[in-house]
């Protein structure tokens, strides 16, 4: 049982990374005042990029390049039509979601002729899992033996990146000044302007660290956890990751822990399909791909109580100083 419980922790680790990422993406760049529905957008067109060059290249380091590089376009797209341009910023994320959807199974299919995937990578297209120092000794241990060698090790590197970025967003938003600014940019653009601080450089940075961890996000789902893009690979996981940054309060941590328990549900799901539940009987596999969804939806249907976003959030800056 306890074997159990380990390895579907292990899956949970997995399966929530590209949450995170996307999740911290969010957290930049609303915490400066820019809404960003196309988290999921720019994820998908990373997952594409990554997948594709990796392929060419046969390097995985090059393919997560390429990655950030794709969605840092599209999120500055999306920064020169909401905040260069003041237009709608709602509007403009869902345009971004649209275009990489459309955009990738088009190249795809363009390029590759496989239904709009990537071929299989080669072995050094991917990065593969990191063995952590004794962990084949420590296996036997019990208790401790299980969670150092399956639980902490043998993930990949985007992996632990993930997590180590938690803390170093805190510490950034919390502990510098750019994060001061940032978060000042959120609450009152016109404070931050009339100290002589630019709000759309300021906007411009956060929407910018946005677009390196939405790529980040995507090409692990394409040179990391996967080996190769598939259409619509990143399967609304850019939508939970905005979820999740409501249901955390713009905070780092609180996203780690949703995001954790997002990925928990999925691991849970993955292992309970086609199992016989005591009293209940097979319940269809499409309850358990559902869960997260539901959770969702339960949580924002007010279970996590007043989620206050920063008061400029979504809302363009119409006086900027020259």
């Amino acid at each position: 049982m306890f074997d159990t419980f380990i390895l579907i922790l292990d899956s949970t680790v997995r399966l929530s990374t590209p949450l995170l990422l996307a999740c911290l993406a969010g957290l930049y760049s609303e915490r400066s005042g820019v809404v960003d529905i196309g988290l999921e957008g720019k994820m998908l067109g990373a997952a594409f990029g990554a997948g594709a060059v990796a392929y060419l290249t046969g390097n995985a380091w090059v393919g997560l390049g390429a990655g950030i590089v794709v969605s840092i376009a599209l999120a500055l797209i999306h920064g020169f039509a909401s905040i260069t341009n003041r237009g709608n910023q709602i509007v403009s994320g869902v345009a971004i979601n649209f275009l990489a959807a459309g955009l990738t199974a088009l190249l795809g299919q363009a390029w590759f002729r496989q239904g709009g995937r990537t071929p299989p990578l080669p072995k050094d297209g991917r990065f593969q899992n990191i063995e952590l120092p004794f962990a084949a000794e420590l296996a036997d241990v019990p208790v401790i033996g299980p969670i150092y060698s399956e639980l902490l090790s043998g993930h990949n590197i985007i992996v632990y990146l993930a997590f180590l970025a938690v803390p170093l967003t805190w510490w950034i938003l919390f502990r510098t000044r750019f994060g001061l600014r940032l978060r000042a940019v959120g609450e009152n653009p016109a404070a931050v302007d009339t100290a002589g601080i630019s709000v759309t450089w300021l906007r411009y940075r956060a929407v910018i660290a946005c677009g390196i961890l939405c790529g980040i996000a995507g090409s692990y789902l394409s040179i990391a956890q996967s080996s190769g893009f598939i259409k619509d690979m990143t399967a609304g996981r850019g939508f939970i990751a905005l979820a999740a940054l409501i249901f955390a309060k713009w905070k780092p941590v609180n996203a780690m822990m949703a995001c954790l328990l997002f990925g928990f549900l999925d691991a849970v799901a993955i292992r309970l399909q086609g199992q016989e539940i005591p009293g209940v009987g097979a319940v269809p596999v499409q309850f358990f791909q559902a869960l997260p969804y539901i959770l969702t939806v339960i949580l924002l249907a007010g279970f996590i109580g007043k989620a206050i976003p920063p008061k400029a959030s979504g809302i363009p800056y119409l006086k900027e100083r020259t």
